[in-house]
């Protein structure tokens, strides 16, 4: 599938900042089942984008602008190719061995509940490493609503849990700490999404997903705020231990009052957008002249 991605994040400030820095990961990286055609990041500021990698190995920009700053806009657009393997990855830059992905964090903390919860769930379904994951996706995805939107992404995976609904971001921490509490390697992936149910793309395309290390297959994408595993629909951005170490944007203002936020993301199918342009240009309508002078409605 090639997906077309448009995101787009736009701070105001009432009261000018003096300076914005940003640390950006937002730039895809090739890999098997994924390859990308085009892209480019753009910040409507003077500045300068300095590129590098982090400790994971996703590719970051980060910039510092100076003020006066009313308004500051930063803009991602793209192609990627995508390919479903049935949610194996394979061909990632792999900087540390999967035993790291057993280590905790502020936000996905070892949690009594949730790691009664993973074992009840397991518990039912004997079976290999693999056969518990889905077993556990399945049965989080039940269990757990699901909230598009923008939400806070601060909130623990154990106060997630106790209130059994979240963003996507959510419902990946509380995959997290019941896969590592199962001694499971897992880490978090920020991305993008194409969502099936509807058929015009959404304006809030950015997710959340997991990613387990399975013995004898490796890295393996799950998706709790879906349900299944990660498909063609899925865009890879980066990945790390939770939320704050593959977060597409972070950073901070210096001054400054009164800050808003606007977010659009935009993730859409290229051959259905070229098949709803083409099928519009073949439609006449109803009141355009056809063959013979007559209109559609006339004949």
């Amino acid at each position: 599938m090639r997906l077309s991605i448009r995101h787009q994040i736009t701070y105001g400030f009432e009261t000018p900042a003096s300076a914005v820095v940003q640390t950006l990961r937002l730039t895809p990286r090739n890999y098997e089942g994924q390859h990308v055609v085009r892209w480019r990041l753009d910040v409507d500021r003077n500045c300068r984008l300095r590129s590098s990698e982090d400790a994971f190995g996703n590719l970051t920009h980060v910039f510092a602008a100076e003020g006066p700053i009313e308004t500051l806009t930063v803009l991602v657009e793209g192609e990627v190719e995508t390919l479903d393997n049935a949610g194996v990855v394979r061909s990632t830059l792999e900087r540390f061995p999967p035993a790291l992905y057993l280590r905790n964090t502020d936000l996905t903390a070892p949690d009594l509940d949730i790691g009664a919860y993973a074992e009840a769930v397991i518990s039912e379904s004997p079976g290999d490493v693999l056969a518990q994951l889905h077993t556990l996706l399945a049965t989080l995805h039940e269990d757990m609503t699901y909230e598009r939107g923008p939400r806070d992404s601060m909130t623990t995976a154990a106060e997630a849990f106790r209130l059994k609904r979240g963003a996507s971001h959510d419902l990946a921490h509380v995959f997290l700490v019941a896969a590592r509490h199962l001694g499971i390697p897992a880490r978090y992936v920020s991305g993008y999404y194409r969502r099936e149910d509807e058929a015009e793309p959404a304006n809030d395309g950015g997710h959340a997903w997991v990613e387990a290390h399975v013995p004898g297959l490796g890295w393996v994408g799950f998706d709790p705020s879906t349900g299944v595993s990660t498909t063609d629909r899925h865009v890879r951005l980066a990945s790390a231990l939770d939320y704050l170490g593959a977060a597409p944007v972070r950073g901070t203002h210096y001054g400054g009052g009164g800050e808003t936020l606007d977010i659009s993301a935009v993730v859409s199918d290229c051959q259905a957008t070229r098949n709803y342009r083409r099928n519009v240009r073949n439609d006449p309508g109803p009141d355009t002249p056809a063959i013979g002078g007559q209109t559609q409605s006339q004949r």
